[in-house]
């Protein structure tokens, strides 16, 4: 059922998951490097990444339902297996920490704009997906509530979108405050679309691998 602590829950998680850097600086390339109409490219680029986040979770939470209902238990371990895939992803990127690694610069081809942005933001939120442990756990979150079907997809569609909502903020900014946007959009593309070396960070690792422990601990005491 679907009730107010849940949907705050469901709120907070969005509106952490809001703060991928995968997709929110791939609007910033757009926005720099198009070679032509950045806005509506960049757009485009947002569409694609809407889409695919509301795919990706209305296909799990589906299933999720399917096999809940089909045996006893399988809701038990649908929700188990939710969290320690986000427990791995997070053990994952932990362990990326733990080395220095050279981080290749991003450029636009000359072809590039709203058609092929939508592909383009498709492909780079599905890649970093499974990094996206507040998205598993809402999932998680809807299944053990047992949310009807379709009460569950305008959640997941009201999730998807306030993942959005970050890069849909920039492009509205940048429609009122052209210049001032353009050179924070630069700045933005220096910090993450460059080329540079990730140097290698105890602390943020042994981070990332309390959060993996603590959500592990999560899904085995369910």
């Amino acid at each position: 059922m679907l009730s107010g602590p849940l949907l705050l829950t469901i709120a907070g998680l969005a509106a952490l998951d809001s703060l991928n850097a995968a997709t929110f600086a791939g609007v910033v390339l757009v926005l720099v490097a198009a070679p032509r109409r950045p806005g509506p490219t960049a757009l485009a680029y947002v569409a694609g990444a809407y889409a695919v986040v509301l795919a990706v979770g209305t296909a799990l939470f589906a299933t999720a339902g399917a096999v809940g209902g089909a045996v006893e238990t399988g809701g038990l371990w649908v929700r188990r297996g939710a969290l320690v895939l986000a427990a791995t992803a997070l053990a994952v990127t932990g362990l990326r920490r733990l080395r220095e690694r050279r981080r290749a610069g991003l450029s636009l081809p000359s072809w590039f704009g709203p058609w092929s942005a939508v592909p383009a933001g498709v492909l780079v939120t599905a890649a970093d997906l499974p990094n996206a442990f507040p998205y598993l756990l809402a999932v998680e979150r809807l299944t053990a509530a047992q949310v009807p079907t379709g009460t569950g997809i305008a959640v997941l569609a009201a999730y998807s979108l306030v993942y959005c909502l970050p890069c849909l903020l920039l492009l509205a900014v940048r429609l009122v405050q052209r210049e001032r946007t353009a050179a924070w959009s630069r700045l933005l593309h220096q910090r993450f679309g460059t080329a540079r070396t990730v140097p290698r960070s105890v602390p943020a690792a042994t981070a990332w691998g309390v959060a993996a422990v603590a959500v592990l601990v999560v899904a085995l005491t369910l």
